[in-house]
């Protein structure tokens, strides 16, 4: 049987969890906007560092779904990646992230379907995966346009999932006081 106490109190941790994820990724991108060539430079180690806390985050408060486990794995890998590389070239850096987008894109869709299964407002989460998925493919396609552009795409999906996680977190809490 299903310990309601326990599954409510982890309930509220990954709901915490979303707000500080989301308001680590909105600050994180936002740095990325106003410090475009800096950024190039430091944003593997400043990335990778966001990405790990915000990975443990998800690994310790998701034990409920995989797609949670899933997406904080995902993010420790790629942190891992940016803090051992702070060399990565302009190049390699928006590919990386660009897999990264493509992949938390398509976990966001998928989950999106799992919450319209259960009756949930799934529409936000459909929208962000979907445009993770594009912004994905626009840094792919272009590179070449620069720095600059880059860590605008960069930076502009950083703050969307920045701010998808802070929307989850008072999503939860209005369900939870339900």
């Amino acid at each position: 049987m299903l310990n309601t106490k326990s599954s409510t109190s982890a309930n509220k941790g990954i709901g915490i969890w979303h707000l500080i994820a989301g308001i680590i990724m909105t600050l994180l991108g936002v740095y990325v906007w106003f410090n475009p060539v800096v950024s190039l430079v430091a944003l593997a180690l400043y990335l990778g560092i966001g990405f790990i806390i915000v990975g443990a985050g998800y690994i310790a408060f998701s034990f409920q779904s995989g797609w949670y486990m899933l997406v904080g794995l995902l993010d420790i890998f790629v942190g891992i990646i940016f803090v051992s590389n702070l060399g990565v070239t302009a190049e390699t850096l928006p590919i990386i992230f660009a897999v990264w987008c493509l992949a938390v894109g398509i976990i966001q869709l998928a989950n999106a379907w799992e919450l319209r299964k259960i009756g949930l407002n799934w529409g936000w989460c459909a929208t962000a995966g979907a445009l993770g998925i594009v912004f994905a493919f626009l840094i792919l396609a272009f590179p070449v346009l620069g720095a600059l552009t880059i860590t605008a795409i960069m930076g502009a999906y950083i703050v969307l999932y920045g701010l998808v996680e802070i929307g989850e977190y008072y999503f939860l809490r209005r369900v939870m006081a339900d």
